[in-house]
């Protein structure tokens, strides 16, 4: 097993990946670094990629009226920043900057939509894992709105 596919089944999202697949994946993905204060991407920008955090934090801020950032969670190590590669127009739909010394796997999302198209199973087997992380997000999310804006009004 190469180093990019030792790192990827070091990653919870593909930890029981089978290893045919898991070699699909890693010839789309390269490993990375951000320093801190660098963005892996911006709001608006193609959405061209995911990254597996391997170490190192990345802030998701979203931008209010009158341009400020707002940060709106916090990922660390073992977690996946970007889903915005899986539905078209494939833009940012938020800024994702690196709050330290960040290490990443980085996939590019072309060549991985194109092994979909190729292996259904592939595709399949991805987005069951992706979409139980971005559904506890999109949770967490919503319980941080709960929280800034005191509860749900009726």
């Amino acid at each position: 097993m190469n180093t990019i596919e030792a790192s990827l089944r070091d990653h919870p999202l593909f930890a029981d990946l089978e290893d045919a697949m898991l070699r699909q994946v890693a010839r789309c993905a390269r490993t990375r670094h951000f320093d801190a204060g660098q963005y892996l991407f911006r709001e608006g920008g193609p959405a061209d990629a995911f990254f597996l955090v391997r170490q190192g934090l990345v802030a998701l801020e979203a931008h209010a009226p009158g341009g400020v950032a707002i940060l709106f969670s916090t990922l660390g190590t073992g977690e996946i920043v970007g889903a915005s590669w899986l539905v078209p127009p494939y833009r940012w739909m938020f800024d994702a900057r690196a709050s330290t010394a960040t290490h990443v796997i980085s996939v590019d999302a072309a060549c991985l939509r194109s092994q979909f198209e190729t292996d259904h199973d592939l595709g399949y087997a991805l987005m069951t894992r992706f979409l139980p992380a971005f559904v506890k997000r999109l949770h967490a999310t919503r319980l941080q709105m709960f929280d800034l804006y005191g509860g749900p009004t009726s």
